[in-house]
């Protein structure tokens, strides 16, 4: 008898016995574990989205120098076939059009960038949700029926409620510094149209 009272397999699988007897324990724990494969699956999803977004911000990123240097060479090629010179006087034409590109795919990848932020910050608080909800689950199979649940599922809820974000102020971002140097990619490029048009 003793050995059996001291047995640790007793002692685990005696709240388990509590929760399968009470009813709305039960229910609780069926609740929870199914909540679990849900947050799972969004979180799974989340990351799939999230690379996504990060493998079309690499194609801008591919896109924005395989346009400028394509236009460089068609302008290139152009240039040393005009002897007279009436490419140059024609170089606000490809000037502008690589400008509006410029800043299209700069806008585009700005966006996405700032997609790829929020997306991350909906999965942070998926994973967060995930684990309050786990150590609820083990709370609930390590006490059995001791579990109070108004005021574990009080405290649950109050936590995913009051739960704040922290917003650190940042003078400059990833985000700007990424934008500011294809940006300065752009204005060279302008640049260049014109030396390689006019001289």
């Amino acid at each position: 008898m003793e050995r059996q009272e001291n047995n640790p397999s007793n002692k685990e699988s005696k709240p388990l016995h509590q929760i399968a007897e009470s009813p709305t324990h039960k229910l609780l724990l069926k609740q929870w574990l199914k909540e679990e494969e849900l947050i799972l699956g969004r979180i799974a999803l989340k990351e799939t989205q999230v690379d996504a977004v990060r493998k079309e911000i690499t194609q801008l990123y591919c896109s924005f120098f395989l346009f400028h240097s394509t236009a460089l060479l068609i302008l290139f090629s152009a240039a040393s076939r005009d002897p007279h010179g009436v490419a140059c006087h024609r170089s606000w034409i490809p000037s502008l059009s690589s400008l509006i590109c410029s800043l299209a795919i700069i806008w585009a990848v700005r966006y996405k960038t700032d997609l790829e932020v929020h997306m991350e910050k909906l999965l942070e608080r998926e994973k967060e949700d995930g684990k309050l909800l786990g150590k609820c689950v083990q709370e609930l199979k390590k006490k059995g029926v001791q579990f109070d649940l108004l005021k574990e599922v009080d405290a649950l809820r109050r936590a995913k409620s009051l739960r704040v974000e922290e917003k650190v102020v940042k003078k400059w971002s990833a985000r700007d510094f990424v934008s500011l140097f294809f940006f300065t990619i752009s204005c060279l490029v302008l640049g260049l149209i014109r030396v390689v048009l006019c001289n």
